[in-house]
């Protein structure tokens, strides 16, 4: 019995640190924003199906007449010159991506290349394609005391050296600062005080 409550503790601190490390790292909120994310791939799904319907949960119902023109504009143009092809599905890629953005309430910064979202989120995506949510679990202890580790080590190496130039003590400030808004993040999701939308 004391086994299983130890067990269904170390779960949910586990989903606490992987909410709060999802709610803190930046290149997390760029996930639907990068080429291997989840909405540019439905939308390459679509335009190889021709089939919009992939697209629309992804955008509110205030955007799907335009997305809907967009997408049929692109279809349009598939077979025919392989220059403005691309032109027009970047920017219907763009458009799907920016409108989606809105609806996360989050802005819009650009389309970034594959491989740029945060490990933590490729893990998770990975469960979802997967059905396999033990995996992500058994891997994210290790992932987050890795991160906080690199952290660390990193403040305590400039720590040595901070007093030695300006530069070398704005270098630790920076240092400082990542590790320590990385660790109040983490307590705000535990104390339940924080974390933001993805």
């Amino acid at each position: 019995m004391k086994t299983i409550k130890r067990l269904k503790m170390r779960l949910v601190k586990t989903v606490l640190l992987m909410g709060a490390m999802i709610a803190f790292s930046a290149p997390a909120f760029a996930h639907c924003d990068s080429y291997d994310g989840p909405v540019i791939q439905d939308a390459y799904k679509a335009l190889e199906k021709e089939e919009a319907k992939y697209v629309m949960k992804w955008i509110d119902t205030e955007h799907e007449a335009e997305i809907k023109q967009l997408f049929d504009k692109t279809i349009g143009l598939k077979n025919g010159d392989a220059e403005i092809y691309k032109i027009v599905e970047k920017h219907f890629l763009e458009t799907l991506v920016r409108y989606h953005r809105e609806t996360e309430g989050a802005p819009y910064t650009g389309l970034k290349p594959a491989g740029t979202t945060a490990p933590i989120v490729q893990m998770a995506d990975n469960s979802i394609e997967k059905k396999d949510v033990k995996t992500l679990l058994n891997n994210l202890d290790k992932h987050i005391r890795t991160v906080i580790q690199e952290k660390y080590d990193k403040v305590m190496k400039l720590e040595k050296v901070k007093d030695n130039s300006v530069t070398e003590g704005r270098a630790y400030v920076a240092a400082y600062v990542d590790y320590t808004h990385t660790l109040e993040a983490l307590e705000a999701v535990i104390s339940h005080e924080g974390g933001r939308q993805h």
